[in-house]
């Protein structure tokens, strides 16, 4: 019953910013650890953010200084501010428990035109 449904993605130019959505249900966001991944075409998944139940953030350093994700725990709702996107962050987003334990959502494309 647990579903994640991403929103928010769309064709944006190099330098621009999106803010990605996560609704989540049958999960309580606030006592997770949660994730967003990416997938391009060709690689393999990767996580480009994590937020702990204390509100902990991580990034790798791809995502460093240019990504925030955050939470609204009353909206059992999660999101990726992305800021200074570049042509390599094309990819699909998705969002996921910190250790991808939950069925995968749709995920979000994500295009950054040079």
């Amino acid at each position: 019953q647990v579903q994640l449904v991403e929103s928010g993605g769309g064709l944006v130019q190099a330098g621009g910013s999106l803010r990605l959505s996560c609704a989540a249900s049958g999960i309580t966001l606030s006592i997770n650890a949660m994730a967003w991944y990416r997938q391009a075409p060709g690689n393999q998944r990767e996580w480009v953010a994590v937020i702990t139940s204390t509100g902990s953030t991580n990034y790798p350093d791809s995502a460093k200084g240019r990504f925030t994700i955050s939470r609204d725990n009353a909206k059992n709702t999660m999101y990726l501010q992305m800021n200074s996107l570049k042509p390599e962050d094309t990819a699909v987003y998705y969002c996921n428990t910190r250790r991808g334990t939950q069925p995968w959502g749709q995920g979000t494309q994500v295009t950054v035109s040079s």
